[in-house]
């Protein structure tokens, strides 16, 4: 109902252009307006909801296609950015790198976002911000450019992403609850509940085990979690460290692939 709008960017000279799920969502009509002014009817090529990505194609060959940095950027680098904010054409911003490997909660049952950057400049594939309050402004986070083309890349070639799935749902570890529970600790990912027939379950993961470690990464909490199988594929094996029963023990687990 109604209209929508966001940025873009020309992914490759095939007419395919890459943008958020969350822009094109529940779009009957696409239209893509060109920095010329010219408009393009678009079609949806793929859209990943997890990753908040989508590729869109226009019957239009030749598009001057951006060119993908392969690495993250450091803290600190200055960033130009061009879009589209609120409906202004064409706006140019400039700012800073302000931090990397940032996450972003959407409760403990669904997947977070994560690995954004935090910038006061709209780079990557902008995702979302921080509206001002606290005296805080221009608070952004961008998926950046390597993970941009590596869903892009995935849902061109087949159409979706596949996703490494666990099978459990993890719930956050605050000082309180720690504290309520006799938890060993207040830092990593607590086991609320292990779905029967998952990779998980099979592995031997058991509800009230305290996930700390994941593929040889930290978890100091369920974004970290989330963050360790994003970079996993289904079918890897990994190694979980956990707290079971004030023990450490090692899980060794064969990710499945998250169902829709």
């Amino acid at each position: 109902v109604g209209e929508g709008e966001g940025s873009g960017v020309i992914y490759d000279a095939e007419g395919r252009i890459v943008t958020n799920n969350h822009v094109i969502e529940g779009a009957q009509r696409i239209t893509v307006v060109l920095a010329s002014g010219e408009r393009l009817a678009a079609r949806v090529r793929a859209a990943d909801a997890d990753s908040d990505l989508a590729v869109l194609e226009v019957d239009r060959q030749g598009l001057p296609p951006a060119e993908f940095a392969a690495r993250l950027p450091r803290v600190g680098e200055l960033a130009v950015a061009m879009g589209n904010p609120l409906g202004f054409e064409n706006s140019v911003t400039a700012g800073i790198v302000s931090g990397l490997n940032r996450s972003l909660p959407t409760g403990a049952t669904t997947p977070p976002l994560v690995d954004l950057l935090q910038t006061d400049a709209v780079i990557g594939i902008n995702v979302a911000y921080i509206p001002p309050q606290g005296g805080a402004v221009s608070i952004g986070f961008a998926i950046p450019a390597p993970e941009v083309v590596a869903v892009a890349d995935e849902l061109i070639a087949t159409g979706r992403v596949r996703h490494a799935y666990l099978g459990v749902e993890p719930a956050a570890i605050t000082a309180a609850i720690a504290e309520q529970f006799d938890l060993p600790t207040d830092r990593g990912a607590l086991v609320a509940r292990v779905y029967a027939r998952t990779p998980a379950a099979r592995a031997g993961v058991r509800p009230g085990d305290i996930i700390v470690g994941a593929a040889g990464r930290r978890v100091e909490s369920v974004e970290d979690l989330f963050a360790a199988l994003r970079a996993q594929d289904p079918g890897d094996e990994i190694t979980l460290r956990a707290l079971r029963d004030g023990r450490n023990v090692e899980v060794d687990v064969t990710l499945g692939e998250r169902p829709d």
